[in-house]
This record gives C-alpha cells, sequence and structure tokens, in this order.
C-alpha cells in the first residue's frame, strides 16, 4: 500500500508552512488568494485527504449526523428525503449514518448505542409520516433535530409539512377553476394530516362562501381500493360533485378508477387534485395528476442544516418549529366544470 500523504507533505511541496496549508483548506487565516489556490492545486496534486479523526479530536467534533428513522429508508419518499439531508452534510463536510428501526424498539435502542459508540455530533430523528413521537432517553443530552415529527418538548427543533397550507392550495386551485360543489376523499386515522387536511378544506369553503356539505366528505383508509369505493359513492350522488379533492395519491387513483367506471372523463366531467405528488403514480396517471408536492428534500436538507446551525452555535440557533410549504405540481387534471 501507498503511504498516506499527509498535511506536511503537502507544505513541503508547496513551499508553505504547515499552519499556511491548514489555513488555505480550511478556509482560514489571512492569505492571499494566489496562496490558497496554490495550496489546493498541490494537495490536490498529491490526492490529500484531511485526517477526520486528528481533526475531530482538535475540534471536539466526529463531523458525523445520526439519521435514525422507522420507515422512512424504506418508503417511496426515502429517496428524496435522504438525498436533502446527505447534500446538507456534505456541505458542511459531515457524513450522514443511516439507522432504520423498521419500528422495532429493539433495533432503535441497538442503532441508538451505535450512534453514540462512533460519537455522532447530533442526530436526526425522523418519521416516515407526521407524527408525534416521545424520544428514547438513552437520546438525552443529545443535539437532536426532528424530521416530520413533533414533540410537546419546546428546545427541540422539528420540521413537518404544512398540513392546513396543503390542502388550502388544492382548495384554491379547484375553485380558481371555477369549482363549487368539492368532494373531499379524507383520511380516517388519528394523525396531523387527517387534521390539518380536513381544515383546509373547511376553511377555503367558508373563506368563499361556500356551505359545508357533509355529504360531500368521506373518512376512509387511504388506499388506493377504498378510494375507489369512497369516490363512487360520490359519484353517485343526484348532485355529484365536480371535483374532488384526495387525502393523497393512491386515493386519487382509485376516484380514476370510480371515475372511468360512471363513465366521466377527467377533466372535461371531473377534475382531481391530491395531496403526495408520488411521482410513480401522479406521472402514471392519464390524464397526470395535479397533486401538492409533500416537501421531502427540503425537510431532509433543512434538518441537516438546522442540526449544524445549533451545533456551531450560530446566532440563530435557537430551537425553531417549522411547517414546510407544499408546493401545487400541475398537470393535467383540473379543467372548469362541466355545464
Amino acid at each position: 500500500m501507498s503511504k498516506r500523504v499527509g498535511i506536511r507533505e503537502v507544505a513541503a511541496a508547496a513551499g508553505v508552512s504547515v499552519t499556511t496549508v491548514s489555513h488555505s483548506l480550511s478556509g482560514g487565516g489571512q492569505l492571499s488568494d494566489a496562496t490558497r489556490e496554490r495550496v489546493k492545486s498541490v494537495a490536490e496534486g498529491l490526492n490529500y485527504t484531511p485526517n477526520r479523526l486528528a481533526s475531530g479530536l482538535r475540534s471536539k467534533r466526529s463531523q458525523i449526523i445520526g439519521f435514525i428513522s422507522d420507515e422512512i429508508s424504506t418508503t417511496p419518499y426515502a429517496g428524496r428525503v435522504l438525498l436533502g439531508a446527505q447534500e446538507a452534510a456534505a456541505a458542511n463536510d459531515q457524513v450522514l449514518m443511516i439507522v432504520n428501526t423498521s419500528r422495532d424498539d429493539r433495533l432503535e435502542s441497538r442503532g441508538i448505542d451505535a450512534l453514540l459508540q462512533h460519537s455522532v455530533d447530533g442526530i436526526i430523528y425522523a418519521r416516515m409520516y407526521h407524527q408525534a413521537v416521545k424520544l428514547p432517553e438513552a437520546l438525552t443530552g443529545v443535539p437532536i433535530v426532528l424530521l416530520d415529527a413533533y414533540s410537546d418538548r419546546a428546545d427541540l427543533s422539528s420540521v413537518v409539512p404544512d398540513e392546513e397550507g396543503a390542502a388550502r392550495t388544492a382548495m384554491e386551485h379547484l375553485i380558481a377553476a371555477g369549482h363549487r360543489r368539492i368532494g373531499y376523499l379524507g383520511n380516517i386515522d388519528d394523525i396531523p394530516a387527517t387534521h390539518g387536511r380536513l381544515a383546509g378544506y373547511k376553511a377555503v369553503l367558508a373563506e368563499n362562501g361556500i356551505a359545508f356539505d357533509a355529504t360531500l366528505v368521506t373518512a376512509t383508509e387511504s388506499t388506493t381500493g377504498v378510494g375507489r369505493e369512497a369516490a363512487g359513492q360520490l359519484l353517485a350522488l343526484t348532485d355529484r360533485p365536480t371535483a374532488l379533492f384526495c387525502f393523497n395519491d393512491r386515493m386519487a387513483m382509485g376516484a380514476y378508477q370510480a371515475a372511468q367506471l360512471a363513465g366521466l372523463s377527467i377533466p372535461d366531467d371531473l377534475s382531481i387534485v391530491s395531496i403526495d405528488n408520488f411521482e410513480l403514480v401522479a406521472d402514471a396517471l392519464l390524464p397526470g395528476l395535479t397533486s401538492i408536492a409533500l416537501p421531502h428534500y427540503e425537510m431532509g436538507r433543512w434538518a441537516v442544516e438546522r442540526l449544524a446551525a445549533e451545533l456551531a452555535g450560530d446566532g440563530d440557533s435557537e430551537p425553531q418549529q417549522i411547517q414546510m410549504p407544499c408546493p401545487l405540481v400541475l398537470r393535467q387534471s383540473v379543467g372548469p366544470p362541466p355545464r
């Protein structure tokens, strides 16, 4: 094996001191741009990489961020969450160490032990969907940011989707297209998304002078098959809705099927908007499904950046509880109401 190039070899090759090399590569010190560039060029030419162990001992930081999740690493949305987190970590010269617990307390305990043994600087504690969490006692005293989760602890930063805002965006888009009789395929689970999205639906109706009609609202499991049944019930009404707002893309897929069974064309006879923007569904449906995107990438990135700020003790390092905006992704499933 070839000998690892150290900082002293870089200094000798560049004709500068070890301190100058350190400052050049870290961005510190009072050095000219020409000196910094020359040192960086020499370091690259020698394939020099910093000794993270030595750097960690000096800074008392490992530059490792732990990422604990229940199922997020095995869901369709995991890629975007992890990409955002990893890119933020890389930008801060950090490494992400991921533990997926599969909702098994024993796996979580072992994973936490492993992360702590690696002296992680802090932990992103993530959940598959927006929910309340109670942190394990083993994490007491560890810097933590919650991702797609929240706690009653005011000393913890957290980021979740703006559930009510997402529903508002969906409803406002339908109303702007001219719809006033809008059905809602809702979820039955007692989770923040269920309550927030129904609240957004009702709020936009009220703000536009449209009376809430309970016969246009269903509360069921949020699956394709059940969504098809729920949509079929609404489309069988004598005064059927001209548009449907769906809790998620799977229910929207069921609504597409119900529309086809009822002989209705989308969007000529029925408009549909959903929440998720799960591209394997939204792009695959014909016509394409207009959907509100859950900000998976943005939440992953924000969580790591927030943890880095708190570790650094920056001026904005006070804990923050953020509701992340959810953007509208336009496709072809919305049109004006039929005459």
